[in-house]
């Protein structure tokens, strides 16, 4: 019998989370209060229009802890995370809910959402169109759907429940026949490359190279993990890649808005630095 992988034991645990917020609180409550929530930021939009200036799209993550890594980060006020990162020049914002493997919370991304102007994507393992719905009542403007945790049937109802209650969606992949069948099922533009393995949590970059020329240029690719310097932005910039996802070189950084700054925006930085002088 072989034993789980790290997203399997996840995807197990998501099926008992639903059933357990569900006894809680219905699906007609969570549609009602998703109905008088602000309304959504546009988050697709302001990715792509970045994205298009040939600018870095930024998607910061607000991450505690990860299942690899244990705590990323001690000192954690999602508001004030939210703020630095906004000063910095993130373009939207990405917040863990997962509370058993990341440490997250649902008030983390109130918290964050309401500390800035910025579009906020749900990071969580959706598995049931009930999250979907929680995550707009919530605030959020967008959701992950990740490929390798779906299948196709799973994936098309949770992008057409996203698409009824306003949220963008951001579709997952980390190989070719995954990306085949987002291309095949769903029509969101945003395309997400995971360099990290979700079975081994290995992490590689050739995972965006490599994919990329299979990717339609009417979507917009996003490299997500393993983002740490500035060669590793350079490197996706040369290659035509100007939207990220980032979370643990941040997270790592006393000020993390100022560390999104010095990966994608030296040049502000050193007209800080000048001004300061």
């Amino acid at each position: 019998m072989s034993v789980p992988t790290v997203l399997e034991r996840i995807i197990a645990r998501k099926f008992q989370e639903v059933a357990e917020r569900s006894a809680r609180v219905s699906l007609g409550e969570l549609e009602r209060l998703a109905k008088v929530a602000d309304a959504p930021r546009g988050f697709a939009n302001a990715l792509i229009e970045q994205a298009r200036r040939k600018q870095p799209a930024v998607i910061a993550e607000i991450k505690k802890a990860s299942p690899s890594k244990g705590v990323i980060r001690e000192n954690f006020v999602p508001a004030e995370i939210a703020v630095s990162y906004e000063k910095g020049g993130a373009t939207c914002l990405s917040v863990l809910t997962d509370v058993d493997y990341f440490q997250g919370a649902d008030i983390y991304l109130q918290q964050a959402r309401a500390a800035v102007s910025l579009p906020v994507i749900r990071k969580d393992f959706m598995v049931d169109p009930y999250q979907i719905v929680e995550a707009r009542a919530l605030g959020a403007d967008c959701v992950l759907l990740i490929v390798s945790a779906l299948d196709d049937v799973k994936m098309a109802e949770l992008a057409a429940t996203a698409k009824d209650v306003g949220l963008d969606v951001l579709v997952e992949v980390h190989d070719g026949d995954e990306l085949e069948r987002a291309l095949k099922t769903l029509d969101t533009p945003l395309v997400g490359v995971n360099n990290r393995n979700l079975h081994t949590f290995e992490v590689s970059l050739e995972t965006t190279l490599d994919l990329l020329p299979r990717i339609p240029r009417d979507r917009l690719a996003i490299t997500e993990s393993g983002i740490l310097n500035r060669a590793d932005v350079e490197l996706m910039e040369i290659n035509e890649v100007y939207s990220f996802l980032v979370g643990e070189a941040f997270m790592r950084a006393e000020q993390p808005g100022l560390e999104l700054q010095r990966l994608f925006f030296p040049e502000q930085v050193k007209k800080t630095v000048q001004q300061l002088d």
